[in-house]
């Protein structure tokens, strides 16, 4: 492969996406209760960013309906989608009213909500945010953590979902 040829102006946001469609990711569900009732939505920006002290980040987009009503929870939770949450990807893409229905979930007593049964899921509160052009970082401090040693995680990759060959090269 050769390198890219320097472009005299920024790509185009579509280019853009389709070149970070070739990065794989994960997806994550970052989700609290907000007055007794779960609020959330997919990312697949979720990133590890220190160790000590213990910090994730995640990115928002300002367009979000979403994020605005999150925020005002004091702690989330960030579940990684295993392989066999696929069905709930389309669950918890609908609009926020019925995001929930059908997904079994946990609420921990700060009000974090995780998916049953995450491959990972970490209890977070914001440390800080930083402006990002269309959306906002977020620097997420770590409270609590658990990782299941079963299963395989959903990737992103194409803008299409996979499951994970968990076999080693």
């Amino acid at each position: 492969m050769t390198s890219p040829a320097p472009q005299r102006t920024p790509p185009a946001p579509e280019e853009l996406r389709y070149a970070f469609a070739g990065f794989a990711t994960g997806i994550t569900l970052v989700a609290a209760l907000v007055d007794g009732r779960p609020v959330g939505m997919l990312a697949n920006s979720f990133s590890s960013i220190s160790l000590d002290p213990p910090l994730a980040a995640l990115s928002f987009a300002r367009t979000s309906t979403t994020w605005p009503v999150l925020r005002q929870a004091p702690q989330w939770g960030i579940s990684v989608l295993a392989e066999h949450h696929q069905a709930d990807i389309a669950r918890l893409s609908r609009p926020a009213t019925a995001r929930f229905d059908g997904v079994t979930w946990n609420a921990t007593d700060h009000g974090a909500v995780f998916l049953d049964q995450a491959t990972t899921a970490f209890q977070v509160s914001v440390e800080t945010e930083v402006d990002a052009g269309d959306h906002v970082l977020t620097l997420l401090r770590i409270h609590a953590l658990h990782r299941s040693p079963d299963g395989a995680p959903l990737v992103f990759y194409g803008n299409r979902l996979h499951g994970l060959v968990t076999g080693r090269l």
